[in-house]
């Protein structure tokens, strides 16, 4: 079973969607017990930071998270705002991230007429290295995205593929069972699905 975790805020019913069409079995769930028993978690991704860790918070899902992700493997998967929020901290907000990557989030620097913030539409994303999480999506494979915020990797090797905007950026993160896309493959179409696919594949093996 997949746990994709209901913060109360936007774009759940499309990434639920994207799980069931690859065969998996999704639950959107504030339960615990459902996260301790998930073979997978996704942490999903419109919205506040701070609203998101807050909500975490009160259902007391921060320590289950923690156990799972970090003591047991658990594979987790965090789009957009859920990967961000993998960092330490966040100029989104005050509260303080899940602590997951040596990393923070920052906001993009520049707002032009070319490069518009936020980032809205198709984007190329550029891999790094190999990873099970993009394995059958060619290596320039556009993904969507819609964000204003990045998140800069102090560690170089948790950085699995970037894309350029204005500036080179990280895109996807990959951490042994930590993996995270800025981009949305519950709105990327034939590559987003390989992906989900893959993650959910990632589960069945873990």
């Amino acid at each position: 079973m997949i746990a994709i975790v209901n913060y109360g805020i936007g774009n759940l019913d499309s990434v639920a969607r994207a799980f069931h069409k690859v065969g998996a079995d999704p639950v959107v769930t504030t339960d615990p017990t459902e996260l301790e028993r998930a073979d997978g978690i996704v942490l999903p991704g419109v919205g506040s930071f701070d609203q998101a860790m807050n909500t975490l918070r009160e259902h007391g899902l921060l320590p289950v998270l923690e156990r799972r992700v970090v003591a047991e493997k658990t594979p987790v998967l965090g789009i957009c705002l859920g990967m961000r929020m993998f960092a330490r901290h966040s100029e989104e907000g005050v509260t303080e991230g899940l602590g997951w990557l040596d990393a923070q989030t920052v906001r993009f620097a520049h707002d032009t007429a070319q490069f518009k913030i936020p980032h809205l539409g198709w984007n190329d994303v550029q891999r790094l290295h190999e990873s099970p999480l993009l394995q059958g999506i060619r290596e320039d494979a556009p993904f969507y995205f819609a964000h204003s915020y990045h998140i800069v990797c102090h560690e170089q090797d948790d950085v699995l593929a970037r894309t350029e905007y204005g500036t080179s950026f990280v895109s996807a993160v990959e951490r042994g069972n930590i993996f995270g896309t800025q981009f949305h493959p519950e709105k990327s179409h034939a590559n987003g699905l390989c992906m989900v696919h893959n993650f959910v594949e990632r589960c069945r093996r873990a």
